[in-house]
């Protein structure tokens, strides 16, 4: 069920198809799956796919993964997304010149902690 969740996104779809054929879906590609995916996966599942990336393993996998979860990275927004198009040559975002390609908030269900904190950001930064 989770992942019929994921791959809701396009963007996401991608990035598991890619990752299961065995591609190297690129530094940022890797971030973007396990920032995202981690709320959809367990983390066993989530390593054991991000491992499939060939020039990513298991042990680099656990790390990010790790790291991910430690810092409770949100997903990224899309702009974040196009940014990271432009640092590799993988396409993280293989539509990116619709509108509404890349946005997981467009797609996908997030557990209400990552609104919560999103929202608190953007409290604090207006000065609420």
């Amino acid at each position: 069920m989770a992942m019929t969740d994921l791959r809701k996104n396009d963007m996401m779809a991608h990035l598991v198809d890619s990752l299961e054929a065995g591609k190297d879906i690129g530094q940022y590609g890797r971030l973007v799956f396990a920032m995202v995916a981690r709320h959809f996966l367990s983390e066993a599942e989530l390593v054991k796919l991000l491992a499939r990336d060939k020039s990513f393993g298991e042990d680099e996998a656990r790390r990010l993964v790790t790291q991910v979860n430690s810092r409770d990275y949100n997903p990224p927004k899309r702009e974040r997304i196009l940014q990271y198009l432009q640092e590799q040559k993988f396409p993280i975002c293989p539509n990116a010149d619709d509108p509404d390609a890349c946005n997981v908030y467009r797609d996908l269900t997030f557990p209400e902690g990552v609104y919560a904190k999103i929202n608190e950001y953007y409290q604090q930064k207006a000065g609420v």
